[in-house]
């Protein structure tokens, strides 16, 4: 089925719809037992939980910046789903925007049977997106881009909303008495980030400031906090849109003296000690897991059964969600697996 019989198809949003949700929550239940013999030898037949349906590949392609451990949650469950489907995934990332953009040429060149795909900068991203469909090769969008999707021409979208995740957070700061918050953006472009501190500083009652760090250079990110923090002792909240980066700023927060907490979005399996800890507050957890499944799958679905979720035209959300010390013992036992 290409994509343009896709197009037609959407007045069937609902019916199709509710199919896939069906679908997916039936491959969320299977058991990827044995898929990795099965990626190496191509083995097509039928084994408990696994597919049997004709061997296809998916390209993932990301934005991810070198050492971004973020992204091996979102590839675990990509790998699961690709176990399940007898499906060859093929990764790769980069995030120069048109370096990206060259990853998924690169996959449209090796006629992919579908491509999963992150839009952190859309724009840099149309033209390609064009030539995939051009191809009729159905691309799906995972974490960062809801609201450039459809407008790219995308099939499906599996995320959180970045702008009600933030203006969540904010709600949140208000509930613990923060006054002053740090809003640390660790890739200056990226809207999906940018759109977090905007949704925050929509509800927080107390003032926001933004700090652009190079969040390839984990060593430059503390120093930048550190003197942040040093030169402004009012801050008392510093809130950091990845794990890895939240980690960092509690060290920041440790050198320069300061009396702030830290909260984070996303989460990781050092993030839950620290939360059980105290070293940080909470974190609004994505389920990153899930966005790399949901977006295999849905492929799968789709070159097999003709599925679709969200009918087309509504995104399937992975959050937001809160994790804080009332409930981090329950996520920590999947964090410690990679899967949250």
């Amino acid at each position: 089925m290409d994509r343009s019989s896709h197009a037609r198809s959407r007045r069937f949003a609902p019916a199709v719809a509710l199919a896939a949700a069906a679908a997916l929550t039936l491959a969320g239940c299977s058991s990827s037992s044995g898929g990795k013999k099965a990626d190496e030898e191509g083995d097509s037949g039928a084994s408990a939980g696994k597919a049997n349906t004709p061997r296809m590949t998916v390209a993932l392609v990301t934005h991810q910046a070198p050492g971004d451990t973020f992204w091996d949650i979102v590839r675990k469950g990509a790998q699961a789903a690709a176990d399940k489907d007898n499906v060859k995934l093929v990764y790769s990332a980069d995030p120069n925007a048109g370096s990206q953009a060259n990853l998924v040429q690169n996959a449209i060149d090796q006629k992919v049977d579908g491509i999963a795909v992150t839009l952190a900068k859309p724009d840099a991203l149309r033209s390609v997106l064009a030539k995939a469909e051009k191809a009729g090769i159905p691309v799906v969008g995972l974490n960062s881009g809801l609201a450039d999707w459809k407008k790219l021409g995308l099939m499906e979208f599996f995320g959180q909303d970045e702008s009600v995740a933030g203006e969540a957070f904010g709600k949140k700061l208000n509930e613990v008495g923060a006054k002053k918050a740090l809003c640390v953006i660790h890739e200056q472009g990226n809207v999906g980030l940018t759109q977090r501190c905007d949704g925050l500083k929509k509800t927080f009652e107390g003032s926001v400031e933004n700090l652009f760090v190079n969040g390839a250079d984990q060593p430059s990110v503390k120093s930048t906090v550190t003197a942040k923090l040093q030169q402004d002792s009012g801050i008392d909240h510093v809130v950091t849109l990845g794990a890895p980066f939240a980690m960092t700023a509690v060290q920041s927060v440790d050198e320069s003296g300061s009396k702030a907490k830290v909260a984070t979005f996303d989460l990781n399996k050092e993030l839950t000690g620290a939360i059980e800890k105290d070293d940080i507050e909470f974190a609004v957890d994505q389920q990153p897991y899930l966005q790399g499944y949901l977006a295999v799958d849905g492929l799968w679905l789709y070159k097999n059964n003709g599925n679709y979720s969200g009918g087309g035209e509504q995104p399937v959300l992975t959050g937001p969600a809160f994790v804080d010390k009332s409930n981090v013992k329950a996520v920590a036992e999947f964090a410690s697996k990679g899967t949250r």
